[in-house]
Parts: structure tokens; sequence; C-alpha cells
């Protein structure tokens, strides 16, 4: 046994690097354990590059709108280039993970990591071989051996899931990291989910002109969103070509040697087989929680994830989890939210438990969609009376010129207390404009207050200004 540390973080993904990088601003000895590549699944395959895939679909259909714009000639794309670029860039932030790893003396062991009893590990070799080229480790990194340490926080994440009877085999059925590092296009791409993962794929195969379809067992797509806010998303994909199949489930699936037949049960009960060369499955993420030694230290496990007060303690004195692995919304920024706030609570800092109503959620498909708080259906199901205001992204003199017309700003306010409850968005940018929605939610800014900011012009920003205005009956420009 070596000496001990204060903490030893399981999971060098966005909750652990995050954690163990503030634990070490605290003065807590530190240590991380990682079995395969630093930054974990959002980093190297998740986040991170699919932006980079869908930044270059997103300029390949710009250029393809050109003339619009005045100017000419006829696009192209080199699909080999597209994904060696975001491979490029996760490689280049998986070093810098490393970077910060050394700069903030924080102790790396390489391996797979078992809980054997409360405030100890054992490393063993890691069984997973990276993937991707690995950024120099650090000088101080250590190997298989047994390590102990007052805390224990686990933090390791999430992978895709397995539906039976569709085992992704990396040829014709692909999880999302094959979809991140196709050789070559498919001519066609059926994806069993849409939520943000699936919609997003949808949309950089289908900008490169694969032809897709989406399956979808609830009764819209973008299931956790604002159903207004689906539907406009829905209509916008179907017109960009896209077939979306509502309400129904792939019952079973026939392998080729170059394609796949999906059997598709409708909501009506009819029965329809889908040919198509790949087969995506993009339906959720499940938790890693096996052979970390949980259940025989009697960990509380419910629906797959570890059960935490909501700050990352378990039932187990000195044990954390926090991150996708303690359950939802398993988001990056979620992640390392919980992370920070759950080494300040280990550090004596008095931390709460995040507020799942402020942690937002984004899909960086065309359009974008962004959104923090409650739906419009969620508010009038919980009975609050509320005030809806919208303001379309063809009123929006910067959209016009940006030529991303289609677009709604939807604001939801507490109609008693003037209190910002959801902010919902569809339309360019929508990502990068939530969180001021966010930050005025966090403010406990009212609708006066809101209705007081002086937004510059011309930005898409207006647009988020306009649609308070119109849940209180004063929108100026429509």
């Amino acid at each position: 046994m070596s000496e001990p540390y204060d903490l030893i973080v399981i999971g060098s993904g966005p909750a652990g690097y995050v954690a163990a990088i503030r634990a070490a601003q605290l003065g807590i000895k530190t240590a991380l354990v990682e079995r395969e590549h630093l930054g974990g699944i959002c980093l190297n395959w998740g986040c991170i590059p699919t932006k980079a895939l869908l930044r270059s679909a997103e300029i390949y259909r710009l250029a393809k709108a050109g003339m619009e714009f005045g100017l000419t000639g006829e696009p192209g794309f080199d699909l080999h280039r597209i994904v060696a670029r975001s491979r490029e860039i996760a490689t280049q932030l998986n070093e810098g993970v490393s970077f910060l790893i050394m700069k903030n003396k924080i102790d790396l062991i390489w391996g797979q990591a078992r809980i054997s009893a409360p405030g100890e590990i054992s490393v063993g070799a890691s069984s997973k071989s990276a993937v991707l080229p690995q950024a120099p480790l650090p000088k101080n990194t250590k190997g298989a051996g047994c390590y102990s340490a007052k805390h224990i926080m686990i933090a390791t994440g999430a992978r895709p899931r397995v539906l039976n009877g569709i085992e992704p085999d990396g040829h014709l059925i692909w999880t999302y990291f094959d979809a991140l590092k196709p050789c070559e296009l498919p001519k066609s791409l059926l994806i069993i989910g849409a939520g943000a993962i699936g919609v997003e794929f949808a949309s950089f195969y289908q900008t490169l002109g694969v032809a897709v379809t989406l399956v979808e067992t609830a009764a819209h797509i973008l299931p956790t969103e604002d159903q207004e806010i689906a539907t406009l998303a829905q209509k916008a994909l179907e017109k960009q070509g896209i077939v979306i199949k509502l309400g129904s489930t792939v019952s079973k699936i026939e392998r080729h040697a170059d394609s796949v037949s999906s059997t598709i049960k409708t909501p009506q009960g009819l029965v329809e087989t889908i040919e198509s060369e790949r087969l995506l499955s993009a339906a959720g993420v499940v938790a890693n929680v096996e052979n970390l030694g949980l259940q025989e230290l009697g960990v509380i496990l419910a629906q797959g994830v570890i059960q935490t007060d909501g700050i990352g303690r378990t039932n187990i004195s000195g044990l954390y989890a926090v991150g996708d692995v303690a359950g939802g919304p398993m988001l990056a920024h979620k992640a390392a939210h919980e992370g920070v706030n759950c080494v300040d609570m280990i550090a004596g800092i008095k931390r709460e438990p995040l507020d799942k109503l402020r942690i937002p959620g984004c899909v960086y498909a065309y359009p974008q969609v962004a959104s923090v708080g409650l739906s419009e259906e969620k508010a009038k199901k919980l009975g609050i009376n509320i005030r809806i205001g919208r303001f379309p992204y063809r009123a929006n003199g910067k959209a016009l010129a940006l030529g991303e017309a289609e677009g709604l700003v939807k604001t939801i306010f507490n109609a008693q207390s003037g209190a910002l409850i959801g902010a919902h968005l569809i339309g360019a940018e929508a990502t990068e404009l939530i969180h001021g929605f966010l930050i005025a939610m966090n403010l406990e800014t009212t609708e006066q207050e809101l209705m007081e900011t002086v937004f510059p012009h011309p930005t898409l920003s207006e647009a988020m200004l306009e649609s308070v205005y119109d849940a209180f009956g004063r929108a100026l420009h429509i």
C-alpha cells in the first residue's frame, strides 16, 4: 500500500479531472485513476469531436447556399479530412488534460480501479486499449497496485446503450463511436433514437448527402424538450429530407453483406421493413457501474446509477459518485459542476445539490436547440399559472442578415411572481444564447429587470428580449 491520499478520483472525464483539479487547488492530496484516455468520453468520443464534425457540415451547408449570399462556385468536401480534423481536436484536448494534471501536481494512476474496501482501491492493468493517440503521461504516473485515501470519488461516466438483438459490430451496426469515424459515407443510414445524439448525427449525415431515417419510440423527437420546440425541429429536419418515424420501434433486424433490413412497428400496429446500408443505435447511454466492487461494498444503485444525496455522498461513508454514473441529466457541464461541488463539500465548504431545472440542455444539430427550466407542458402539469412569450427569428434583423430566418425564442414566466421558469430556443446559435436566460434564472431576475436590460443591436440576443416583452404584452417588432 502506497502512502495514503486525501482523495482518489476514479475516472478522468469532465466530472473526474475537474474534481481532481479543484481538489488540488484546495490543497487536497489527490490521485486520478484512468484506464483508457484522459478526458473521458465527452472529450474523446462525444461532445467535442461531434461538434467538430457538425461544424464541417455547417460550413458545407453554407457553401452550398453561396448563391444566396452572392457567392459563386461549387463546393465539395473530403470526408477523410473532416474526420481527421475532429480526431486532431480531440487529441489536442487530450493533451490539454495531461498538461493540467501535471500543472496541478495530481498523481495519475493508469489502470482499471476496483474499490476493495472503504478507503482502499486496487488498480490492475487496463483491459482497454486507447484508440486515440495519447498525450505523454505525467512523469509521476503510477501503475498497478494498491492505494488508499480518506475519500474516494467515482466518476466513471457512461457508455452507449446496447439494445437486445441490435448489438453493434462496427461495420453494419454502429454506436456513436463508429459514426464519428466513418471510412466512407453510406448511401443510407437508419438511426434508432431521436434524442440529442440521434438528431445531431442525423443532421451531420444528411447534410453530407446520406439518406437518413430517424426512428423514435416517443410521440415527438427530442422527448425532453418543450413540445412546441421539438415540433419545429421535426419540421425543419423533415424539410431537409430526413424521414422521421415517431411512436415506432425496431422489432427485428437482418444483417446482409453490406446492408441491414430493419422491421419497424408503427403506433397503428403496422409493420414495415426499411433497408439501409448502416444502422446507428443512439438509444441513450448506461452508467459504468460494473467491476468497481460496488455490490460487495453495499453501495445502493437504482435504475442503473449510483444513488447519492445530490451532492455526491453515497450510502457508504467516504465514498462519493458524480457525473453520469450518479444519474441524469447525463451532460458534461452537469458532471463538472457536480464534481466541483462534491470536492468543496469534502473540504468543508457549504454546497447545495445542483438544481436540475437550472441545468441547460443543448442540441447542436441544424437547427440548434437549447433549453433550461420547465417546458410549457411541465409547468401546466404542476398547476403553475404561466405567461408565455414567443419571438420568431424572422423578425430579427441579425437573423435575416445571417440567412437564418427560421427559429423561435420561447420564454415561460410565473404569472404571479414574474419569475422566469423556462426558456426554449430553436435556431441559429441557440446553444450560445441560452446562458443569458440561465444567468437570469440563477440571479432570480424578474421580467421587469429583463425588460430594462439593454441588449445590443443588431444581435440574435434581441430576440430574447422581445420574447420577454411578448410574454407581458409589450412586443415591439411583431
